[in-house]
């Protein structure tokens, strides 16, 4: 029998490019079947980190892959000083140095995202095969030499609206394992819209048995709620790839499904007519009743209480039908209550219309290259997300003639999700006023898991390494390379994609 196919990638062949890339062809190492992997000693999370690597590779390769802290020609270390300046930089938990020899791999990071995030590369370097689920004839084989790699911005996110369309545990979590493989650390869940209320609220019941049920959705297609336990099962499973989920409830706008679910929540009493359609701008939260701030309390109390990580994202776009003095006063009303439960608060752009605590976040959304309220925001210490919707909108269409998707903000190719710097992208928001970037999924048009995922893929990766990787690695006809050869990964994984003209597809 002939020997399997060597299938040699660069080291530096991996999405996002990393930082620094130093190739030694010399130093090649292959998996074989005595092949284990050692994790740091005393280190639950180092063990835990080897397991999701071992159960990577093990159906793909055959092999058992031991993991222990004994011995192992993979090494997973923690090193104060493992990306070089991990003290230094504070993004350096999520920093490694990665170090490939013909007799062995060593990772070493500062904490366990640093090792998470080399797995992640480890696994792109090895041929495509290795996300096949069953064994395959391949030679496992390593490009050698060094990588030492750390995150531009510390916010990569995307963002998937559940409450347009639903989407359940199992598809949102395997929308989170198609991102951790890109480096991407945090998931905005858009819980809350006109067409529905997606999250399981005590003491307000039927924002979910009324607003979470059959009919609701756009297109009354997208019925379904999570439930307060579904919600921690989520945020725990997401931690585990170290990823952090931002909950986000929209107000004053987009209140609808609220609003029928609870009518003492409008201005009349009167509970509007549900709605599945995709107009926006009609409804709002009423600034001068104390009911509303009593509603907004608990439901803040209740996700802050839910979740783990810092942020709440508390909507903001879109407030037409609110005043401009009502808005004002909505704002400075809601802002205190997140903080009074320990979060961080984000929200759209058109929060910055207001004066924001310098703990404040700002999501910039719009086409325009300009926006006063936002540089204001940034200029006195606001840390700004980018998320032009021009070039992230992940449901905007890739050609005039693709379907789903809209295209209210343009078509979105692949290189137009590519050729631009966030740093670049605003007026007075500039590197230093930017925690990262984000790519949102609305769900108007979306149907299925494989209806989200053909609109992620391929352009995901674009956004991610924009958010990654060094300004001065960014490079077209390097990307459109790397990109082409994840059609066999994705295809192994069982994850929809595009196939854009753009790319030349292996």
């Amino acid at each position: 029998m002939s020997e399997p196919a060597i299938q040699r990638r660069g080291l530096g062949d991996v999405i996002p490019v990393p930082a620094e890339v130093r190739p030694d062809p010399a130093a090649d190492f292959t998996l074989g079947e005595g092949t284990a992997i050692r994790t740091a000693p005393g280190s639950a999370e180092a063990r835990r980190i080897g397991d999701h690597l071992a159960t990577l590779l093990r159906p793909a390769t055959g092999y058992a892959l031991p993991v222990g802290e004994e011995s192992g020609e993979i090494a997973l270390l923690l090193d104060p000083d493992g990306d070089g300046d991990a003290d230094d930089d504070e993004d350096g938990d999520e920093g490694y140095r990665l170090e490939i020899g013909a007799s062995g791999v060593t990772v070493r990071a500062a904490a366990p995202a640093g090792l998470f995030a080399a797995v992640q590369t480890l696994r792109q370097l090895l041929p495509a095969a290795i996300d096949a689920t069953t064994p395959q004839r391949e030679a496992w084989v390593l490009p050698g030499g060094q990588i030492v790699d750390r995150p531009r911005f510390a916010y990569r996110g995307a963002m998937l609206d559940i409450a347009r369309h639903f989407f359940t545990v199992a598809e949102i979590k395997a929308y989170i394992d198609s991102l951790v493989q890109f480096k991407i650390n945090h998931l905005h869940l858009h819980l809350t819209d006109d067409q529905g209320w997606r999250l399981e609220i005590d003491g307000w019941p039927r924002l979910t048995e009324i607003s979470g049920g059959e009919g609701t959705g756009v297109d009354g297609a997208g019925p379904g709620y999570l439930t307060r336990e579904d919600y921690t099962e989520l945020v725990g499973y997401a931690a585990e790839r170290f990823v952090t989920i931002v909950p986000e409830i929209d107000m004053p706008g987009h209140v609808n499904a609220a609003q029928v679910a609870y009518p003492e929540l409008t201005a009349d009493g009167v509970a509007p007519a549900p709605r599945t359609d995709m107009e926006v701008g009609y409804s709002s939260l009423v600034a001068d009743k104390e009911e509303t701030y009593a509603f907004v309390e608990d439901v803040v109390r209740e996700v802050a209480a839910l979740t783990p990580g810092p942020y709440l994202h508390i909507g903001g776009d879109e407030a037409q039908a609110t005043t401009a003095e009502d808005y004002r006063t909505f704002i400075q009303r809601v802002l205190p209550l997140v903080a009074k439960y320990g979060k961080r608060v984000v929200g759209w752009h058109e929060m910055a219309g207001v004066e924001l605590p310098e703990t404040a976040i700002a999501q910039y959304w719009r086409i325009e290259a300009t926006d006063e309220g936002t540089a204001r925001a940034a200029e006195n210490g606001s840390k700004v997300i980018i998320s032009p919707a021009d070039r992230t909108y992940l449901d905007m269409r890739y050609t005039p003639d693709t379907r789903p998707g809209l295209d209210w903000a343009g078509v979105i190719d692949v290189q137009r999700a590519y050729d631009w710097d966030p740093a670049d992208r605003l007026p007075g928001v500039g590197e230093e006023s930017l925690l990262g970037v984000e790519a949102p999924l609305w769900s108007e048009t979306l149907r299925s898991l494989t209806d989200a995922q053909t609109m992620t893929y391929p352009r995901l990766p674009a956004v991610a390494e924009i958010g990654w990787s060094p300004r001065e690695t960014h490079d077209w006809e390097s990307f459109q390379r790397r990109l082409a050869a994840f059609a066999p990964r994705w295809r192994h994984q069982g994850v929809a994609f595009h196939p854009s003209p753009e790319i030349p597809w292996s």
